[in-house]
């Protein structure tokens, strides 16, 4: 017959304190599964970014940025993008959205853009990146103001119109008759064609504007530049052109018609030469400002700022293609050659 082995008392009980004593110790190594975690601060600063269209100069380089100064999307900062894609008419329902969100400031590109921000808000700080002129009666107001809510940078520059008109005339030399596209937008848009006009009154060279009123205007636009047969074309900072770039780069080299554009997007669609803001400077700019916003700075006190850089961009594919000879001099000003 099996007898049960018996442990006596006194051991079974130091058994059990030690293995007391053992959970004790685990748990002040193992932190309590009701224990609170610190939780992180779920308000994050918010951006609005108002534009026309995305493109790869603007807010890629505006997130580069930021993220240079520790403010990382999705992480430290969120971004609330809104475009229009050639349709202005949408601004303000969009910078309205952008209000309701109570975004921390607002980055409006161009001036249907910028105003229709300042439409919507009076106190939410505006970082605007305006073709307009801050010191000319721009759409901003930023300089005439010192509560105003609106800083940022400007792409313009002082005869910029003369020299692009002055490029225009080394690719074609006996350069008499030219066509101007130009939407009026923004209070500096007639003040550039004024200055476009008289540069080429002072070189001898007549000009005719061609205005479109929107994007759906574009192909009356196109067919009046058809039967005006200019020598050449000068096209102005705008939304709608910039949207309407591809069109207008393929209509330029199907007609055979060399012209100059504001931006380096209009080169990298087909068109011929490039003059303007380099746009990658202007968002790192604008990424600034973001910045010091952000850490409490007034827009008043930041003004409006002038872009620091310019560039030009030549197009031999769309020179071969029009069988336009670009001077040598004019390859070596180049900031950019597309082969």
């Amino acid at each position: 017959m099996m007898h049960a082995l018996r442990v006596p008392a006194a051991r079974d009980a130091r058994r059990r304190a030690s293995a007391a004593l053992a959970l004790l110790a685990v748990a002040t190594l193992v932190p309590s599964p009701r224990a609170p975690a610190a939780q992180p601060n779920p308000r994050i600063p918010w951006i609005g970014y108002l534009a026309n269209e995305p493109t790869t100069d603007s807010a890629p380089v505006l997130r580069d940025g930021l993220r240079e100064r520790d403010w990382v999307e999705g992480q430290s900062i969120k971004i609330w993008y809104r475009y229009v894609q050639g349709k202005p008419e949408l601004y303000p329902q969009h910078a309205d959205d952008l209000v309701r969100l109570n975004v921390a400031v607002i980055v409006a590109v161009g001036p249907e853009a910028i105003d229709a921000a300042r439409r919507a808000t009076k106190t939410i700080p505006i970082v605007a990146v305006s073709f307009d002129d801050p010191t000319g009666g721009d759409a901003t107001g930023a300089t005439k103001d010192p509560n105003t809510n609106v800083t940022g940078i400007t792409t313009f520059v002082p005869g910029l119109a003369a020299r692009r008109l002055d490029l225009l005339h080394q690719v074609v030399p006996r350069l008499a008759r030219a066509a101007v596209l130009w939407r009026a937008a923004g209070a500096s848009a007639a003040a550039d064609l004024r200055a476009t006009q008289a540069a080429g009154n002072g070189r001898g060279v007549q000009l005719t504007p061609v205005e479109i009123a929107g994007d759906a205007d574009i192909r009356e636009a196109l067919t009046a530049l058809g039967k005006l047969r200019p020598q050449g074309l000068i096209v102005l900072a705008d939304a709608v052109a910039l949207a309407q770039r591809q069109r207008l780069a393929t209509f330029a080299s199907r007609e055979k018609l060399p012209a100059v554009y504001p931006s380096r997007e209009y080169a990298d669609a087909g068109g011929l030469l490039a003059y303007g803001a380099n746009w990658t400077d202007v968002f790192r700019q604008a990424a600034l400002l973001v910045d010091q916003i952000l850490r409490g700075a007034r827009p008043a006190a930041l003004g409006m700022r002038r872009a620091a850089r310019l560039e030009l961009v030549v197009n031999l594919r769309a020179a071969r293609a029009m069988a336009v000879t670009i001077p040598s001099s004019l390859l070596q000003r180049a900031d950019r050659v597309i082969e």
